[in-house]
């Protein structure tokens, strides 16, 4: 029976602040989706470190007959003997895990793939492109022991380490990262008041029966039980659809778009999504039953 009696003190409390209602679920829909979109993307950024920095290769670019300012280049073109002697250096090292020999020939026909069709690829010549060694480490973190080894050595015009550029690549990943959670603060500020301003409102057009109630002996609980629970039920909305968008998302951009035409890239799975649902949900109920009980605290006194 006062299941029935609250059920039904909620319809009401729903139906006479139908618009506030759905500026509220709007509102923590949008919050959430910036502290969702915050997960996702911590999820995203650790996969693809995982994935790639894994395959951190160092690469050792040779000599041309190209004049070099690099010392290692002041005897000209690198020589068969300096090539064989650097690559055994390299297979001694317990630093390196393997060594692959790009000569120029197979550098001259990738670069002439990747800039197919465009100027530049017509403007360069085959002796332009050096060949080079890739060195994959035991360790990619150990890049300064092969750099402090082998630049300068006769034959060895640069060493290049493409963590550089993961670094500044997941530096600004890291930056919209912390963008998404300073944005997702506010929207989570912005709700919370929006709903203790709504339940407020609510509390204030059903004045009479809150005070009939005490009247007849009706305990706190019981009084403030239907604001609290049309709190409750409007951060669920709320999040429900922000768990609709995220799933959405990841279907119809991720999985039927992204992935097929970025291979290269790895891209979060569902079970990052499924992690960051129960985060969602649980947060947009604690958000609005905590600024529901706040505002029933100061406004609704039994």
């Amino acid at each position: 029976m006062r299941a029935r009696v609250i059920a039904a003190d909620v319809g009401i409390g729903l139906r006479r602040n139908m618009t506030m209602t759905l500026a509220v679920v709007i509102t923590t829909w949008v919050a959430l989706g910036f502290f969702a979109a915050g997960l996702l993307f911590s999820h995203q950024v650790d996969t693809m470190k995982g994935e790639w920095y894994d395959k951190i290769e160092v690469s050792i670019y040779l000599c041309t007959a190209e004049p070099s300012a690099s010392t290692g280049c002041a005897g000209g073109e690198t020589t068969e003997a300096q090539r064989e002697d650097l690559r055994a250096q390299l297979e001694r090292m317990p630093e390196v895990e393997r060594v692959y020999y790009e000569s120029k020939a197979q550098a001259y026909s990738n670069f002439k793939d990747m800039f197919e069709g465009q100027p530049i690829a017509e403007n360069v010549s085959t002796d332009a492109i050096p060949d080079s060694f890739r060195v994959k480490l035991v360790d990619p973190t150990q890049y300064d022991v092969i750099a402090s080894r082998f630049q300068g050595e006769p034959g060895v015009d640069s060493v290049e380490d493409s963590r550089e550029l993961l670094d500044k690549f997941f530096a600004i990943v890291s930056r919209l990262q912390i963008g998404a959670y300073i944005v997702a603060g506010v929207t989570l500020l912005a709700a919370m008041l929006l709903i203790s301003n709504t339940i407020r409102v609510m509390a204030f057009s059903r004045r009479r029966e809150t005070g009939i109630m005490r009247l007849v002996g009706a305990s706190r609980f019981y009084i403030q039980l239907p604001f609290l629970i049309e709190g409750a039920l409007a951060g669920l909305v709320g999040a429900g659809l922000t768990v609709g968008s995220i799933v959405a998302f990841q279907q119809f951009i991720i999985v039927d778009q992204a992935v097929p035409q970025l291979p290269a890239i790895p891209f979060i799975g569902w079970s990052d999504v499924w992690a960051v649902v129960p985060w969602v949900l649980g947060l947009g109920l604690v958000l609005a039953s905590l600024a529901s009980l706040f505002t029933l605290r100061r406004y609704l006194r039994v």
